[in-house]
């Protein structure tokens, strides 16, 4: 019995921590979901999810510190059944095990701003896990399978 071999593309994009980038690393992530067959409502949920990932490094893994010289890596693999993204940075890490999910309906009443990214990010993907190594590599893997 011979084990068949799990097609596997990688995809990297490398750019300055900066928020002005956020639309080509939407863009890149789009254009890769939809050319595997994601429908575009599904594109759009994993566009926001790894908006969020990025924008939350760039507002807090590199907070306080000089922006020049910092970097944001999005990596995607993609396989026949699913769409796998990491965003790592080598910032500031946080304890997601402490970051508690909102009670939304008092966050609305509240109109409160912010606050939601990680929640997003769990509500938009399959599965989303974190390995934290703070000023050594942080990252975020997010996962969206192919219905």
């Amino acid at each position: 019995m011979t084990k068949k071999k799990i097609k596997k593309k990688k995809y990297q994009l490398r750019l300055p921590c900066d928020s002005e980038n956020l639309d080509l690393i939407r863009e890149f992530v789009g254009k890769i979901a939809a050319s595997m067959g994601f429908e575009e409502e599904e594109v759009h949920k994993i566009e926001l999810a790894v908006d969020e990932a990025s924008t939350n490094v760039i507002k807090h893994a590199y907070k306080g510190v000089n922006l020049n010289n910092k970097s944001l890596l999005i990596e995607v693999f993609t396989y026949p059944d699913r769409l796998e993204i990491n965003v790592t940075d080598r910032g500031k890490g946080f304890d997601p095990g402490k970051i508690k999910d909102p009670d939304i309906k008092h966050y609305l009443k509240k109109m409160k701003r912010g606050g939601l990214g990680l929640y997003l990010i769990k509500s938009l993907m399959d599965q989303v896990t974190y390995n934290i190594k703070p000023g050594v590599k942080n990252q975020v893997k997010m996962i969206k399978y192919l219905s």
